[in-house]
């Protein structure tokens, strides 16, 4: 029996998971990640590994799914919210405390793979995995393997601005990358709060929201049709690029259920076709996903 370990590297927490062959679950621990420290983020990466293969008595090959990329160029971590891993030889560094090869891919892509292998999308060519969250990602499995592409960015739709925006839509709000009107300011789970803010004045974060429009309030409602547009709007572009078979939902957004029926509804205005046969999918795996995909990057 072959061993793959896969590592989530958070932002709050490193989790590890123990895949057997078939996909099934030996094994699944996390930790607090270490704020602001490089060398006991390593060190606690080391820890999962080592105490899941004392416990499982076996060695296994080490995925990880990280915010952020792998620089082509210098092979350096970039892109990463957690600014303590940029700049860094993460790859390089892991491998020699692990003292094995390993494999690093965004965490976003390792959400995608995880649902493609196993999850929302098994069985399809192409998956499209899009987070929703504090920020918004997304990943690219073609045949079963990550499409990372050239400049290591294949996916991050979250830094494309907003199409076919309304004038009160523009120019947009600032994003943290420096440009104004990302999808990620209009999608992520701080955007649908701002969303209702500028509209109704009020100041709730994303559940009280959905919360609330279960209940019969007409402006939290509102605010939720006017989010389930822009996130047409957006899955339109990717469509319209990708085509992808399965496009699977993570992140907190991804527990509103009325999008899996409302936003397929509005997207065939903005789709260049006669027709719309993508799924939007919830995903299966949850709050493992990311683990799960970092360990199936060694399914080639």
């Amino acid at each position: 029996m072959a061993l793959r370990l896969g590592v989530d590297l958070g932002g709050t927490k490193i989790e590890i998971v123990a895949l057997d062959d078939g996909g099934r679950e030996l094994l699944r621990r996390r930790l607090p990640t270490p704020q602001g420290d490089y060398a006991a983020t390593l060190d606690t990466i080391a820890v999962l590994v080592r105490d899941a293969e004392a416990h499982l008595d076996q060695r296994g090959t080490v995925g990880v799914g990280t915010p952020g990329a792998l620089s082509r160029a210098t092979g350096l971590l970039k892109n990463s919210n957690s600014a303590v891993l940029n700049g860094r030889p993460l790859l390089r560094d892991l491998e020699a405390k692990l003292d094995r090869p390993a494999r690093i891919a965004n965490d976003a892509n390792c959400f995608a793979l995880s649902e493609a292998v196993d999850g929302a999308g098994k069985g399809a060519e192409t998956v499209f995995g899009v987070i929703l969250g504090t920020g918004v990602g997304g990943g690219v499995v073609v045949r079963g393997h990550v499409l990372a592409g050239p400049n290591a960015i294949a996916g991050e739709w979250g830094h494309n601005p907003l199409p076919w925006p309304c004038p009160d839509e523009l120019p947009g709000p600032p994003c943290y990358c420096g440009k104004h009107g990302c999808l990620e300011t209009f999608l992520s789970g701080p955007g649908l709060s701002r969303l209702h803010q500028a509209a109704h004045g009020e100041s709730l974060d994303a559940k009280a929201i959905a919360d609330r429009a279960a209940e019969g309030d007409e402006a939290c409602e509102q605010t939720l049709q006017a989010y389930e547009d822009r996130l047409a709007r957006g899955l339109a572009h990717v469509i319209n690029l990708l085509d992808p078979e399965v496009i699977v939902l993570g992140g907190g957004l991804s527990n509103l259920e009325r999008l899996y029926a409302n936003v397929p509804k509005l997207w065939g205005r903005y789709v260049f076709s006669d027709r719309v046969d993508t799924r939007l999918e919830r995903n299966v795996h949850g709050d493992s996903g990311g683990a799960r995909g970092a360990a199936w990057l060694w399914n080639d």
